[in-house]
Parts: structure tokens; C-alpha cells; sequence
């Protein structure tokens, strides 16, 4: 089986191709990205009306790339799979809309992906055995959430971040700083030159029993600590080597709070395979610390290659090939819902 999977929730759009194997594995044959970063950049932030304009504008090219690359025809598809949510509502439609378009010309079936289960999926397209049960961590811009993965469309919501995501933590606190959009890997690649140790940082429910996430109170800690280091408050005014440890520290907290609490839900749910995906997942020192705290554990981690944990349409494809082997395809006049819930899945385990 062969499945083009079309994402186009935000500010990115993509579209893969991806095949099942004769034994049963998956093989990636395109993915291709086209990036509307250094668009929304001077704005600080993404523009869901100038985003939706450049997918329309992209599509078509970004589409064809991607069939050139697999060295394959739209004839030979045997799947549509496009993001039906979450996501900002007007850029959802262009790529949802396109490939409803192209399964129907093809007559060929359509699957409306949740972005959500893409992510959870995502760490599972390289994996030899392919997807098994599982604890997933989801960290991105918009959400932080453990997941007990019992199989495809069967999901057991642990926890979630009450407030500010990990990423729009990560976001914000760069803003602050006034580092170039998107902050986190900004963020990220200077804390890797700072000391985590010099400024103690809150770690927000780390100790509570719950498995929920809340990091607004580690921004404000930040805003509070500037004018301490300098009398303007302004980030232009931090030597480069303070800069350095505010963003290690930010970065500890964040990190800390997200591997305490998997691992706490994986004493729970008595999972051997954690896996960690969404547009945080490629900071190095969750990735470190996750793979630490696994080894001491004895349990199997799954990453994503770094070109798969922000939105690609790779993990959509995968995501419509699991569905549509299943027979779950959705009719053509599915609507986009920019906060669509992750079906099959119960508020709490």
C-alpha cells in the first residue's frame, strides 16, 4: 500500500509518501518540507492569514517534489491522508482541501488525520517491528502530554500541561530574551555553552502525583530574574556568557520536569517502550537525559530522526497507512477542526 500524506496545520507545508513493505515495514520514500520560518520571523511569531496564503502558494510545488523524489505517480497512490487538526483554521483547509481534491480525482480513499496522533506515531516510521504498545511523550509548541498508546486509535491520556506548553515555554522565555524566532532551538544551542547550575530555576508540580505539566510560573521567573542581572531589564544588555546560563537553566527546568514525570507514568502504566516526539523532542538535553534515565531503567526509548519531531507530513502518511489497514477511512466532506480532539482517546487512564 501506498499513502501520500499532505500537513499543513501551521507554518509548514508537507507532503510524503510512504509504502508499506512486503514484510510488513514502512518505507519513507519522500518527505519534503517547505518552511515559511523566515516569513513569520520579523513578525515573532506565526500569521495564520499570511500562513495559509503561502500553502496555497507552496502546495502545488511541494506536492510535486515529493512524487518526483519517491519516483512515483499519483495513479499508483493507494491512500490520501491529510491533517484534519488541530492547527489554525484557515491553513488546515488548503492541504485538507488539496488532498480531498486528489483522492477524488484518483478515486481513491481519504484519511483525516488527527496532527496529534501523527506526532505520537512519528518515532515508529524508522522502527524495525514498527508500532508497539507504549508511553509517548508529546512536547511541541502546543502541547505537552504523556499518552499510554495501547495501539492505533487506542490512547489512555496521562497528563497535560495545564497552562504554557513546553515548547511555548521554551517560545516565550526566547521572546523575553529577545532571540530569533523559533526560540527553542535558539535556546537550546546557547544553553549548550551555559552553566544549568548558576540560576535555580522553578520546576512547577515536579513533585505532585498527578502527571500534569504547568510552566507559565518558570516565564515569569525569568522575567523577574532580568532586572536582577541588569538595572535596564533589557536582554541586549546580559554579557554573552549570562545569556548563556539563563538559557541552561531555563533548560533544566523544562527538561527535569518532563523526564520526572514520564518516567513517574511509566512506573504506572508498566510500558518498556517510551517514546518521545513533537518539535521539543531534537533539544539535546531532553534527549540525553531521556536516554539516561531509560538505560537506568532497562526500557527500549524511540526518537524520531531529527527531520521527523517538527510537523512533517511523513507522520500523517504513517498515521493514514495504520488507519486505512484498518479500514478506518474517513467520507470526503470531513471538516477541518482546529481543536480536534485525539479520537480513542479516554481524559485520563
Amino acid at each position: 500500500m501506498l499513502v501520500l500524506g499532505v500537513e499543513s496545520s501551521c507554518d509548514e507545508t508537507a507532503a510524503a509518501l510512504l509504502e508499506e513493505t512486503p514484510e510488513g515495514g514502512t518505507r519513507l520514500l519522500s518527505s519534503v518540507v517547505s518552511t515559511q520560518i523566515p516569513l513569520h520571523r520579523m513578525y515573532g511569531g506565526v500569521i495564520p492569514e499570511l500562513a495559509s496564503r503561502n500553502h496555497s502558494a507552496n502546495i502545488p510545488g511541494v506536492l510535486q517534489e515529493a512524487f518526483d523524489k519517491a519516483g512515483r505517480s499519483l495513479e499508483e497512490v493507494d491512500a490520501f491522508a491529510s491533517t484534519a487538526g488541530p492547527g489554525l483554521v484557515a491553513a488546515l483547509l488548503v492541504g485538507n482541501t488539496a488532498t480531498k481534491a486528489l483522492a477524488l480525482a484518483a478515486n481513491k480513499p481519504f484519511v483525516a488525520v488527527n496532527h496529534l496522533e501523527g506526532h505520537i506515531l512519528s518515532p515508529f516510521i524508522m522502527r524495525e517491528g514498527g508500532l508497539v504498545p507504549h508511553l509517548a511523550l508529546v512536547v511541541s509548541g502546543g502541547h505537552s502530554l504523556l499518552v499510554d498508546v495501547r495501539g492505533c486509535g487506542d490512547y489512555a491520556l496521562l497528563g497535560r500541561s495545564r497552562d504554557d506548553a513546553a515548547g511555548e515555554a521554551f517560545d516565550k522565555v526566547a521572546k523575553m530574551l529577545d532571540l530569533p524566532y523559533p526560540g527553542g532551538p535558539e535556546i537550546d544551542k546557547l544553553a549548550e555553552q551555559g552553566d544549568p547550575q548558576r540560576f535555580e530555576f522553578p520546576r512547577p508540580m515536579m513533585h505532585e502525583p498527578h502527571l500534569d505539566f504547568s510552566f507559565s510560573g518558570l516565564k515569569t521567573a525569568v522575567l523577574y530574574t532580568l532586572p536582577k542581572l541588569v538595572a535596564s531589564g533589557n536582554p541586549h544588555d546580559l554579557d554573552h556568557q549570562t545569556l548563556c546560563d539563563l538559557c541552561a537553566g531555563v533548560r533544566a527546568a523544562i527538561v527535569e520536569v518532563l523526564v520526572k514525570k514520564a518516567m513517574r507514568a511509566l512506573r504506572q502504566t508498566g510500558r518498556k517502550v517510551v517514546a518521545v516526539s513533537g518539535g521539543v523532542s531534537c533539544n539535546g538535553e531532553l534527549r540525553r537525559a531521556m536516554q539516561d534515565a531509560c538505560a537506568r531503567r532497562r526500557v527500549e526509548l524511540v526518537l524520531p530522526p531529527n527531520s521527523l519531531t517538527t510537523d512533517n507530513a511523513a507522520m500523517i502518511a504513517f498515521a493514514g497507512l495504520l488507519r486505512a489497514k484498518a479500514g478506518q477511512f474517513s467520507p470526503l466532506d470531513t471538516p477541518v477542526d482546529p481543536n480536534l480532539k485525539l479520537a480513542g482517546a479516554a481524559t485520563r487512564a
